[in-house]
């Protein structure tokens, strides 16, 4: 586990569910590409990876406001177009 966060139950049932490994996320949690407060209070982390069917986007949703800080869902996601920040 990277220092300073925790996954969810939920987050570690998306990853397996999609068949992504926890290093991944945790990659993303170390150097995202995109970090930006969501409407609900959370910050987003987001990187683009390279996958079996192309490229995808990587959205890990988390609460800063823990210690440590606890990456409550993650959201994998074709469309980049809609999310990626410019």
């Amino acid at each position: 586990m990277l220092s300073g966060f925790v996954f969810s139950g939920h987050a570690l049932k998306k990853l397996r569910e999609r068949e992504l490994d926890e290093s991944l996320a945790e990659e993303i949690l170390a150097a995202p590409e995109q970090c930006f407060p969501d409407n609900k209070g959370l910050m987003i982390y987001q990187s683009r990876v390279q996958l079996p069917g192309g490229t995808y986007l990587l959205r890990l949703f988390v609460n800063e406001e823990t210690s440590p800080k606890r990456v409550v869902t993650i959201y994998l996601t074709s469309k980049l177009r809609k999310y990626w920040r410019a």
